[in-house]
């Protein structure tokens, strides 16, 4: 059975993205160009919010992770993203 990955809110895939990789940064994950040994998170957070020449040769590899350290990455999405509306649904 074919699975679709229909954005309902398309806007909502850049936020998500940009929390992946701030989230990435504060657990100290290095991600994303020059990432590895030599690549450090809070270098790769500025080159994804294009302070370091994002736009050029940028890409998001995240395969030296474990798998730990990537479901650590999601499970704080979703833990923000209920609390957002959590918060949503006092007010």
């Amino acid at each position: 059975m074919a699975r679709s990955n229909r954005k309902i809110i398309p806007e909502s895939h850049q936020v998500l993205h940009q929390w992946k990789y701030e989230i990435a940064a504060e657990f100290g994950l290095a991600v994303g160009r020059n990432a590895g040994a030599s690549g450090s998170a809070d270098t790769e957070f500025a080159g994804e919010l294009g302070m370091d020449g994002a736009a050029s040769g940028y890409s998001s590899y995240w395969g030296h992770l474990t798998a730990r350290e990537n479901g650590s990455v999601g499970g704080e999405i979703t833990k923000r993203l209920i609390a957002h509306a959590q918060r949503n649904l006092m007010n």
